[in-house]
């Protein structure tokens, strides 16, 4: 295998890495800024220049905090279910297309760890492993507030993973393909998805919240009746590795729904700047635009957490099982329709 294919691969991964940890460090001090801005008070604003170096000594705090593990036969499991949860939750982003090809003379630099033909399918499949981590954790604490967490957590997880798989199959439907890199390409130009599958991007987007934990679906770690769930037990790092796990899902998840739905690195005016400035400026751009759009999502995330209040988990239940199951049932026989009948 050429040297060089092993060295860009690498230094991928290693960017991929950087760039998914610094927005989740950074998510933790928005998440609390726009608190603060809803509630109508500062937020953290005491390390650094407008509280920017709180994440820091957040971070410096988790290290320094005192290694507890308690008593329980589930040792090795106790800290295996952090690992598994912060893994997952950063192998999404090694099939996302962060942008077209860079062009450096004869060298093409594709900014994309793994091109696979099947990426759609890769992303359900870790997404699908993602609750082991938490029902492991939860399990493994001997704490009956934890284990209740990490049911309500496995039982949540895998009923709104249906009604997300049966989403992306209309997609797919609709687009020919399971590559991000083609759906991507397919949405140049302003032909976003999200025009062409409205309901299927509602139906993702209510999913995702789902299997991010996020209000109003952070079932698993009630605090008013669970006593933070399945972190009940967690200090110092593991608790960090599951903190940090939720922010890393939230990017990612941020991430897949601007590819699938709202064009991923196109922007209007990129063929434009491509012919007229350069290529590699055009896809530069790109990259920022992608961002941007994850940046937007992660906001929204934010907002609806500090909006709309936590569901009873009957109504959770519910939701996924009587209406979003349905619903997408229905929307894939729509789109169907739609492509047999009248050549959507």
């Amino acid at each position: 295998m050429d040297i060089y294919f092993i060295l860009e691969k690498l230094l991928l991964i290693v960017v991929a890495f950087a760039v998914t940890m610094f927005f989740a460090l950074y998510e933790t001090l928005a998440e609390r800024k726009v608190a603060g801005f809803m509630q109508d008070r500062y937020g953290p604003n005491r390390a650094g220049i407008f509280g920017l170096l709180q994440p820091v000594a957040d971070g410096a705090k988790l290290f320094a905090k005192e290694e507890f593990i308690p008593d329980t036969p589930n040792k090795v499991l106790f800290i295996i279910g952090p690992a598994i949860s912060m893994i997952v939750s950063l192998l999404g982003t090694s099939v996302i297309p962060w942008a077209k090809e860079f062009h450096f003379g004869d060298y093409v630099f594709i900014p994309q760890v793994a091109d696979v033909n099947i990426a759609v399918l890769v992303i359900v499949a870790i997404l699908s492993m993602g609750v082991y981590g938490i029902v492991i954790g939860g399990w493994a604490s001997n704490n009956k507030f934890s284990l209740l967490g990490g049911i309500r957590a496995g039982a949540q997880m895998i009923s709104y993973e249906i009604a997300m798989g049966l989403s992306i199959i209309a997609l797919v439907m609709m687009t020919g393909t399971l590559s991000l890199a083609q759906i991507t390409e397919q949405q140049a130009g302003m032909h976003w998805n999200v025009f062409f599958q409205p309901l299927t991007f509602l139906i993702f987007l209510v999913c995702a919240f789902a299997e991010c934990n996020r209000t109003p679906f952070d079932l698993a770690e009630c605090e008013s009746e669970l006593v933070n769930g399945h972190h009940t037990e967690f200090s110092s790092m593991k608790m960090g590795f599951y903190m940090f796990s939720e922010y890393v899902a939230m990017f990612f998840s941020s991430l897949f729904m601007s590819v699938l739905f709202f064009g991923g690195y196109n922007y209007p005016g990129m063929e434009w700047v491509s012919a007229n400035v350069g290529v590699n400026i055009a896809n530069v751009l790109g990259v920022l635009s992608l961002l941007a759009k994850a940046v937007c999502f992660i906001f929204f995330f934010m907002w609806i957490r500090w909006t709309i209040p936590r569901f009873r988990y009957d109504q959770l239940m519910n939701l996924g099982w009587k209406i979003l199951f349905p619903l997408a049932l229905f929307n894939i026989l729509l789109n169907a329709i739609l492509i047999l009948v009248f050549k959507w």
